[in-house]
């Protein structure tokens, strides 16, 4: 496997320390990566820089013909991408083909949208017309959780945008990246897409380099902060998309059996590891403990295990220190009266296993429901009243994602409008689109992704007065 960086089209070792990649399923070395030094991070940006000079001036024809090649590439190579994912991150094969497979399919959806211009008639009798021109150079700093499918819904809007791109994978999982990036550079001009590897104090250097011209972040609220109060000197765009604590509301008249098993797979995507993840569910008292008994049942019948295993239902946390952090929130909710609802099963010996957690009983003020969990545990809160349940839900500085589950679909909708949150479901959750704009309220972001909102985001605006 590569783990070489990429630099106007080159594969090159990198020239800082070494870091290890460890398979979370077993705490095995799976690769040794030299990190980029930071001239190496200079040469990056001032390759992407120059590339820029011609990629600008791409027909978009032809951006969307490369996008459909690499689209191609990618799942001719799809189960080798998936087995990197799986051995560096954790999730199950089949999430892994998943994540391959939607990564290539947002990328053919993207070749749908087109870049508008306005055309405006002045009652002067003047034509103004407004552009959408592009940045420049994109800094790419994508998490371990998703780490191919969000450095697909990175690089790509930049590219269609015909900005150029260096991305800073985490150090934790970058072998899929690279090889994104290596597919990418089958087809795109030398320095358009570039990649360098290392750990934080890459990202930092990358993302405060002053002829960056954009940062798109996906991770932690206080690295977004970190990012954000970095770009004033040079008054770059961010576009930071950050934690979140999403509320899920279970009204009296829902469909307890559909709700449990969609539930489950919201809360516990990728072993809950998803910034858009159910974290809290709040249950109408007349149907809390059918409906925890339900969710603890599913959760019992999950063969907890090594990704690789086709037996396995649920894969690890991908690092130690998330591990410990999410053992650490299970252990004080129980010591502060919550009731594991979930069976004890017995879990390899090594690698980070913690198994699919349903905890009631619990109320706010304890860290497991307060706090983003970021891991396969899931608080079950019990409510009376909607206008109790809102005030609940609300109560926090997470405005990532929420749901309603209701068959009243019109009384959902209007529960869902007094939500604060930036995206809310009804009757499902963390299902995104590539057409829908996607971006947190409060401290779980800035800026958007995804549709043609977040694709213009990539560039600003021109104006253009034409006078006869």
């Amino acid at each position: 496997m590569n783990t070489d960086l990429i630099i106007h089209g080159q594969a090159i070792q990198g020239e800082a320390p070494v870091f290890s990649v460890i398979n979370p399923a077993n705490e095995a070395v799976l690769a040794k990566v030299a990190g980029a030094s930071m001239a190496q991070v200079n040469q990056a940006i001032d390759s992407a820089a120059e590339a820029f000079k011609l990629w600008k001036n791409t027909t978009d024809d032809s951006v969307n013909e490369l996008f459909l090649k690499i689209a191609a590439d990618i799942r001719a190579a799809k189960d080798e991408i998936a087995k990197l994912i799986t051995l560096e991150q954790g999730k199950t094969l089949p999430m892994a083909q998943f994540e391959v497979e939607a990564g290539a399919g947002w990328i053919e959806y993207l070749t749908s949208l087109e870049i508008p211009v306005e055309t405006i008639a002045d009652p002067s009798g003047k034509t103004i017309k407004v552009y959408n021109r592009p940045l420049g150079v994109v800094a790419s700093v994508t998490p371990w959780n998703w780490p191919f499918m969000i450095a697909v819904w990175h690089i790509f809007p930049a590219l269609k945008t015909k900005n150029c791109v260096v991305n800073k994978p985490s150090e934790y999982t970058p072998l899929s990246t690279i090889k994104l990036v290596e597919i990418i550079n089958r087809h795109v001009p030398q320095g358009v897409c570039n990649i360098v590897l290392g750990k934080g104090n890459i990202g930092q250097a990358l993302t405060e380099h002053p002829a960056v011209n954009k940062v798109a972040f996906t991770g932690s609220t206080r690295t977004g902060q970190s990012i954000l109060s970095h770009s004033v000197t040079s008054l770059k765009s961010v576009v930071l998309e950050l934690g979140g604590n999403d509320a899920g509301i279970v009204l009296e008249d829902a469909d307890i059996d559909a709700a449990a098993e969609k539930i489950f797979g919201s809360a516990f995507l990728n072993a809950g590891q998803t910034c858009a993840a159910l974290k809290r569910l709040y249950v109408h008292e007349s149907i809390y403990d059918v409906l925890t008994a339900k969710l603890a049942a599913i959760a019992d019948a999950q063969v907890v295990g090594d990704g690789m295993d086709a037996q396995v239902s649920f894969g690890p946390v991908q690092n130690k220190m998330q591990y410990e952090k999410v053992k650490a929130l299970i252990a004080d909710a129980a010591a502060q009266g919550g009731q594991i609802m979930t069976a004890s099963k017995r879990l390899p010996e090594s690698g980070y296993y913690i198994a699919p957690t349903i905890i009631a009983n619990v109320q706010e003020g304890i860290a497991v429901v307060d706090e983003e969990q970021f891991g396969p545990v899931l608080p079950v809160l019990k409510f009376s009243t909607v206008d109790e349940v809102l005030q609940r839900s609300n109560a926090t500085e997470f405005g990532l994602g929420g749901s309603v589950w209701s068959k009243n679909l019109e009384r959902a909708e209007q529960i869902a409008g007094r939500m604060e949150t930036g995206t809310v479901w009804i009757n499902s959750h963390s299902d995104l689109s590539p057409a829908a704009a996607f971006g947190g309220w409060k401290m779980s972001g800035l800026g958007y992704s995804f549709g043609l909102d977040g694709l213009l985001l990539f560039t600003h605006k021109q104006a253009v007065h034409i006078t006869p």
